[in-house]
């Protein structure tokens, strides 16, 4: 880190992409429907209280996050990049659907990030009695202009926040779909518990190096396909997913600590698949614990047939690092080896348990 202070602006980018928070009620149907920023902020007089400088950015029209896409995280990646000297953090507004997909593609689409992007949203909309939508907003913008004495963030990288915990993003799944509590990270700590004072944990908190500026990925090439396996998974169906010409990749999400059914013409197609160039990437459907390919026979046969281990990444992680991998190399190998380290703190290997 610099010997230098930190820079600092008192300035918090809040970004409108949409979702609950945002929300109203349509008078006519009864469904909630994105409604223009100037009604959240019309709904929030606590914005005055913060001492943060806020300024806003909004997405016309505003988006449903069951309808967010690469291009979309571009076009966040691109907001954050051309203000990035003017703030001292960011906040992303968004629904809690795709919440996590997002957070996961902004930390590989923002290397070596410096200052916090925390995406925060609500399970009601702003506007209703017993909104969550108000504490999560208020906390988020606070979050994202803590800082050190020597002025560096507490929390530079990709965050969700939400009901009192401060989750890295691409460690982040939801979790449910009533709750307050709708996003954990089983596989990493939390960054911070928000209580009536923040209790950062500091050593779970990547430590970016300050000399060097942050490296924007805006190019995302999405041609992967997540498939879970389960017991009579049929020949023919996987053998169509796996025989599409432009497959770059596959999420395998399997049983346990890595295991799949020993079946020959399983074995078969992976194998006939990693040959031609596709990566296999095997990730649990349990949402806690590690892919151990080596611990039982049916693993060590994946891993025969060419199936690398995605070790404790969620869906989500996965899904969109493969997206940004595949846009910078056309070399399978290159991307085989990137898989297998953490790139933005979203796996833990053997390389980087003590840092996790």
């Amino acid at each position: 880190m610099s010997g230098t202070i930190f820079k600092r602006t008192n300035k918090v980018l809040l970004i409108y992409t949409g979702g609950t928070i945002g929300m109203g009620r349509n008078p006519r149907t009864k469904a909630l429907e994105p409604l223009d920023f100037r009604h959240l902020a019309n709904n929030m007089p606590e914005f005055q209280q913060i001492e943060t400088a806020i300024d806003t950015y909004q997405f016309t029209p505003p988006i449903d996050s069951s309808d967010m896409t690469p291009r979309l995280w571009e076009q966040i990646v691109r907001i954050i990049i051309d203000t990035y000297e003017q703030y001292d953090g960011f906040v992303v507004l968004h629904g809690t659907d795709t919440m996590a997909y997002t957070a996961s593609a902004l930390s590989f689409m923002l290397e070596n990030l410096t200052k916090p992007v925390i995406l925060t949203g609500s399970q009601l909309p702003v506007g209703q009695l017993r909104t969550d939508g108000k504490e999560n907003l208020i906390t988020s913008i606070e979050l994202a202009s803590a800082h050190h004495e020597d002025g560096t963030p507490w929390v530079p990288e990709v965050c969700i926040y939400f009901s009192g915990r401060l989750l890295r993003g691409n460690r982040s799944t939801k979790i449910n779909a009533d709750g307050f509590n709708a996003f954990d990270s089983f596989n990493h700590p939390h960054l911070c518990d928000a209580g009536v004072t923040f209790t950062f944990h500091k050593h779970h908190i990547l430590k970016p190096d300050y000399d060097k500026p942050v490296v924007p990925h805006l190019a995302l090439n999405p041609n992967v396909v997540v498939f879970s396996l389960f017991p009579g998974l049929q020949e023919n169906i996987v053998r169509h997913v796996l025989d599409a010409p432009e497959l770059r990749s596959i999420v395998m999400r399997s049983f346990g600590s890595g295991n799949a059914p020993q079946t020959p013409w399983m074995l078969d197609l992976l194998k006939e698949a990693t040959q031609r160039g596709v990566l296999v990437v095997n990730i649990s459907q349990c949402v806690s614990g590690n892919v151990e390919m080596s611990r039982y026979d049916t693993g060590c046969q994946l891993k025969e047939a060419g199936v690398i281990s995605g070790y404790d990444s969620t869906v989500e992680a996965a899904v969109t690092k493969l997206m940004h991998l595949q846009a910078r190399y056309d070399n399978s190998d290159t991307i085989r080896e990137a898989m297998n380290r953490s790139l933005a703190g979203e796996i833990t290997t053997e390389q980087n348990q003590e840092h996790s």
